[in-house]
Parts: C-alpha cells; structure tokens; sequence
C-alpha cells in the first residue's frame, strides 16, 4: 500500500498555507492511482497520488477545469481543482471532497445535458483534442479534426487496433470494420460538445443534496452522444438520467447501432489493457458492426 511520505505532506501544508492535516484517511481511488481524504480545519480534499511514468494527473486537471466551464451548478457538481504538484516525478493532485449519496439521477441527466448543450454552444470548430490524455492507462491521441469520421478513426478507433493482440483480427477484417464505421456515421450530424469521455457509473453520482457529480473523465470534443453510449455499456444509470437528458438531446436516427459503433472504442481499450474476455468482446463487437 502507498504512503503519503512527509515532504509530499509539507508541501500539500505549504501549497495550501495549512499546517499539519487533522486527518489523513487513505481510500479507494480506483485501479490506476493511490487516494486520501485528508482533511484541514475548515476543509476536507480528496487527494491522488500517481508514481507511474505519465502524467495522468495533469490531464485530469486540465479536463476538470475544462468540463467546469460548461456546468450549471444547480444540477452538476463537478470537483474543483484545489492544487496540482509534481514532486520528483510523482503527481499529486487535490480536488474538493464530495459526500456521495444514493439519490435519484434526475440532476444528473439533466446536468450532463445541460453540459453537452453549454459547451456545443461555445461554437467548437474541430472535433478531437488538443493535449495528448488517456484513457484508463492507454495513450488517447492528441489532434484535431474538422470532421467527425476522420477524428473518431483516425485518433480513437485506428490507435487502439494498432496496439490490439495481432491475433484477434486479421488485416482484412479490420479494412471492413473501418468502412463499415464510415458508412455508418455517413449521414449522421453529430453536435460537437465536450464530453467526459470515461462515463461509466463509476465515474457519477449524486451529492447529499441530490446534484449529478461527474468526476475522473478523459474529455475531448466528440459527438454528445459517445458519453450516453457508455453509460450503456456496464449500467447502472436509471430510467429517469435517460429521461431528463433526452429532453434536452431527443434520440436521434439510428442511435441504438451508433452505442455499439462508440463503445466499440471501449472494448478496445479494455482489451487492450486486460485481455482476457475483452478479447472476445472485440470480435463480437465487429460482428455485429459489419451486420448492421
């Protein structure tokens, strides 16, 4: 199990012109990073310890603080970054501790619709993103594309199958699965908002006072609908998140073969990191995009 080792301490204190932490409470953070609640007189934060060799961190700063200008406050809470510190090579980031609660996700549709609609609005030129980030542990691509086709195979679809287990498809195979994409989404108009990117239940839920919390996303300039396509992909989101969020974007044409097409990048990624079942999964997945 990680430590927070003193001088990683002080300079939190010193950043922050705290004395010493009242407590310091290690808790679960996910797979990838260490985590604290480490809390002060007149404040609690959620701090995050990265010691692998890139910076995950710093691109989960820059996508919080870019999600944040899109939010209205009254339905989505997404955490303020408090201080970000890279101390010999090991990232530390703080943001605002949030106390979760199981309430209805009502906000939280209505919030993330609310986000998507804000952020479409701001008049984006280009799809894709301009900070190299990821996803999970795998590298997502950096660059910007003014179509949407060529941003989601070029810097999603196509970097995952270069790094895939060269066994599970062959080269012919994965020619027909990136027209067969092309064709698919030929005729589709995607509204280019900035999405979370990583929305799995997981990743969401409700404050005490019943606000949607988005938090740990891997943000880029995509079609609104990619984020609704994975809250498909493990569940967990109500009937009521659905509802709230389709007032604001109706279900378009051909939605249902478009959550397969946008989780495809998933199943990719998760293969790529894990194996195992994923493997299958991609060969299903491929399946039924070359029988739509």
């Amino acid at each position: 199990m990680q430590k927070l080792s003193p001088i990683e301490i002080n300079e939190i204190c010193e950043e922050l012109g705290e004395t010493y932490p009242k407590s310091i409470e290690q808790v679960h953070g996910g797979d990838i990073h260490s985590a604290w609640r480490i809390e002060f007189s007149n404040k609690k934060l959620f701090l995050k310890k990265n010691i692998r060799n890139k910076k995950f961190l710093e691109f989960e700063k820059y996508c919080l603080q870019n999600l944040r200008k899109y939010i209205n406050q009254e339905n989505l809470v997404i955490p303020e970054v408090i201080a970000y510190k890279n101390i010999k090579n090991i990232e530390i980031l703080l943001i605002e501790w949030i106390d979760m609660n199981n309430f209805e996700q009502k906000k939280l549709g209505k919030g993330l619709g609310e986000l998507h609609l804000k952020s479409a609005e701001s008049n984006p030129k280009m799809f894709g993103f301009p900070v190299e980030g990821f996803i999970g542990t795998t590298d997502q691509k950096k660059g910007l594309e003014d179509n949407w086709i060529d941003c989601f195979l070029n810097l999603r679809i196509i970097p995952q199958l270069l790094i895939l287990k060269p066994t599970t498809l062959d080269k012919e195979t994965i020619n027909k699965v990136k027209e067969k994409i092309k064709t698919e989404l030929l005729n589709h108009e995607p509204i280019n908002a900035l999405v979370h990117g990583d929305l799995w239940s997981g990743n969401a839920g409700m404050d005490k006072s019943g606000k949607g919390v988005i938090f740990d996303p891997a943000s880029w300039w995509a079609d609104n609908e990619v984020d609704i396509a994975m809250t498909k992909l493990f569940g967990g989101f109500r009937k009521e998140f659905y509802e709230e969020y389709h007032r604001i974007f109706p279900i378009k044409k051909g939605f249902e073969k478009r959550i397969i097409i946008y989780n495809f990048y998933h199943i990719l990624n998760h293969a790529n990191m894990f194996g195992g079942g994923y493997l299958k999964q991609v060969k299903d997945y491929v399946k039924e995009i070359l029988n739509m």
